[in-house]
């Protein structure tokens, strides 16, 4: 099933709903790979899958009830293991393919990295025209409650070793960081250390990706609506104008 890189794959987990007796749905993953595979086969493809499950402090253990249908069986399967599966969909993420200087801005929380991982892979890991012509840079902002829950850190690290000049890359350790408030360092408190390059690469043409969990949205909303303000800009025709150039990309669950 050829895919591009910003598109998911659907899984749909064996099984019942107990509730309704009714198949399970669909669970929507973003491809953790290029379209060439990590085997550069063209034949494969990766996801980036957290096993989900849930702690019952009353219980004193994980109460399986509770726990990801979908996620649990991906974690499980085995080579051989046979999945039913739907797409690849999607075309919000999808990188801008026309102009090898685009500026990328990619923004996630946990495993919201998967699609970026794909991206960073595209431009700049594998030997393919795309990786020889890109000139643009490519700012990967993640955050993570510890460096224990980084995912692909050390392919990122690799990057930015082999290519300083095109790939930046920050973290957002909430845990283990604190912000210039002396809090807790969320993804909109980094973002904000570079709000006024993040506004000109904007104004330039940058394209902007937020991937991960929906609720690291209002904090960043409200952080470029802050910084923003400062500026004497009208947030909102500026949000708009981001829209309808099709530089804001938002995949949030």
């Amino acid at each position: 099933m050829p895919y591009w890189e910003g598109q998911s794959y659907g899984v749909i987990p064996p099984g019942t709903n107990p509730k309704n007796g009714k198949p399970h749905s669909v669970r929507l993953y973003s491809i953790a790979s290029t379209r060439y595979g990590d085997d550069m086969t063209g034949n494969t493809g990766s996801l980036c899958v957290r096993r989900a499950v849930y702690w019952d402090p009353e219980m004193g253990a994980e109460d399986p009830a509770k726990k990801g249908i979908c996620s649990n069986f991906l974690c499980d399967a085995t080579p051989g293991t046979e999945l039913t599966m739907t797409g690849p969909s999607g075309k919000v993420m999808l990188m801008p393919e026309e102009d090898p200087e685009t500026d990328l801005i990619m923004v996630a929380t946990g495993t919201g990295i998967a699609p970026y991982r794909g991206f960073i892979r595209r431009l700049f890991t594998e030997a393919t025209p795309a990786a020889a012509a890109y000139k643009g840079e490519a700012w990967l902002f993640l955050g993570v409650a510890n460096k224990d829950s980084l995912l692909y850190d050390d392919e990122f690290s690799a990057v930015l070793k082999e290519y300083p000049e095109n790939f930046r890359y920050d973290l957002a350790l909430s845990r283990e960081q604190t912000n210039a408030k002396g809090g807790k360092m969320y993804i909109q408190d980094k973002m904000e250390e570079y709000a006024d390059e993040i506004f000109s690469k904007l104004d330039k043409g940058a394209h902007i990706y937020f991937c991960g969990l929906k609720g690291m949205m209002p904090g960043i909303q409200d952080m470029l609506k802050g910084v923003a303000e400062a500026k004497g800009i009208d947030y909102d025709e500026w949000m708009k104008g981001l829209k309808a150039k099709k530089q804001w990309h938002v995949e949030v669950y």
